[in-house]
């Protein structure tokens, strides 16, 4: 099954597509006029030149691609970043460099994935206490490390 989002691209860059027919998201590219240097903590918004129209009910999750996270320490800040259904801006990506090295981004370069999903919206129901849980209220780590 398939479901259609209209897209503008004002880049120069191919549109987004699967690299295999199982793959979740897509790669987003760069659209730069010059190339930008990434240095060590350093974040940058970078333009992709996309628009695209969601449906009601979807949202586009702007993930880290892993070869960037492992190589050269690139991440997307905000992960996942989330475009709402009713957002028309262009796509930007907030990446961070968590290297020791500077990395430089040249326009074409594929930054971040894009995944569509589905969510539900909610209505929240104030109540005076929750149903207990074999967890209850423990947090971080409550588990143990092993």
């Amino acid at each position: 099954m398939s479901l259609a989002v209209r897209i503008i691209n004002k880049s120069s860059n191919e549109l987004p597509k699967y690299a295999t027919s199982l793959s979740a998201g897509v790669d987003l590219r760069a659209d730069l006029s010059d190339d930008i240097i990434l240095k060590p903590l350093q974040r940058v918004l970078i333009p992709t030149g996309l628009f695209i129209e969601l449906p009601e009910g979807y949202e586009a999750q702007i993930r880290p691609r892993s070869g960037l996270a492992y190589k050269h320490g690139i991440s997307v800040l905000n992960s996942p970043g989330t475009i709402d259904a009713d957002y028309r801006g262009e796509i930007k990506v907030i990446l961070v460099n968590l290297s020791n090295d500077e990395f430089v981004i040249k326009t074409g370069e594929r930054i971040c994935q894009m995944v569509i999903a589905k969510h539900e919206s909610v209505q929240f129901e104030l109540v005076d206490s929750l149903e207990n849980t074999e967890r209850g209220s423990g947090g971080f780590g409550h588990t143990g490390k092993k």
